[in-house]
């Protein structure tokens, strides 16, 4: 069985859902990483403080403070790392934060949400993506790893099936175009990154966790997906990765999706 063997991560929207259940079961995995970086928008909050007690009773996690639609929050929190790693590489790189704003349908939309789901779903993980290239690229030069994986330099870009324009995936259950149009626009995202990082061998993956039962995928009906099944086979997914992989959209098993 494949090994993940990222001696860094850095997840984003770590404060609940997808994001803390990966900060969670990465911290129990026998090979974790020594490094857990979970960005934050807002570390006080109350809905911050379970992992605020992952980080008192396990060393090497580390809270961010990162609002990853806040250009100048996510340039102080790549300071933060760089002060953290002492000149080390970041290994692995979750886009995980993301937000959805529920419409009846197309007529209802508006542009004041397109824009700020925009803002936080696509500009956001493009930021935070330039931002920590620097790490992302001495990590993979750094790596004795042969090819592209997630245990040498990776970006998952956290993705979803409602983007996908050949499947319209539960459009019956909900329009949300405004956020099936940025995960749309993610996916080209996650594309050109692959293209244009190829030769730093970063591996980078859009990434559909499925429909989980989360506060998000809550919104319309139930999910039908347990969180943590979820996160269970995404990180055994990230583990098998490699260079056939990079710029492809995949869902939390690994099987291949249509754009």
């Amino acid at each position: 069985m494949a090994v993940l063997k990222a001696r860094s991560v850095l997840v984003t929207g770590s404060n609940r859902g997808i994001g803390l259940e990966l900060v969670k079961q990465l911290v129990a995995r026998s090979d974790r990483p020594e490094w857990i970086f979970a960005g934050c928008r807002d570390p006080e909050g109350p809905r911050a403080q379970e992992l605020k007690q992952l980080t008192t009773n396990h060393k090497g996690v580390v809270i961010i403070p990162l609002d990853t639609s806040n250009t100048s929050s996510i340039k102080n929190a790549a300071t933060r790392v760089t002060e953290l790693l002492k000149g080390a590489g970041l290994n692995l790189l979750i886009n995980n934060a993301g937000i959805v704003r529920p419409t009846v349908n197309l007529d209802s939309e508006t542009a004041e949400d397109m824009a700020e789901v925009y803002r936080t779903n696509v500009i956001g993980p493009m930021e935070v993506s330039q931002a920590f290239l620097p790490f992302l690229k001495k990590a993979s030069r750094e790596s004795s790893e042969k090819g592209m994986s997630c245990s040498r330099a990776a970006i998952i870009n956290v993705s979803s099936e409602a983007g996908s324009i050949k499947n319209i995936f539960a459009w019956s259950d909900g329009h949300i175009v405004s956020y099936r149009c940025s995960k749309a626009a993610l996916n080209m995202l996650t594309r050109c990154q692959s293209l244009a990082y190829a030769e730093d061998k970063i591996l980078c993956i859009a990434l559909h966790p499925g429909w989980v039962q989360t506060d998000m995928g809550n919104l319309a009906k139930p999910a039908p997906l347990a969180l943590d099944t979820s996160v269970q086979s995404i990180l055994n997914t990230l583990a098998c990765l490699s260079e056939k992989d990079t710029g492809k959209f995949v869902n939390w098993e690994g099987e291949a999706l249509p754009w």
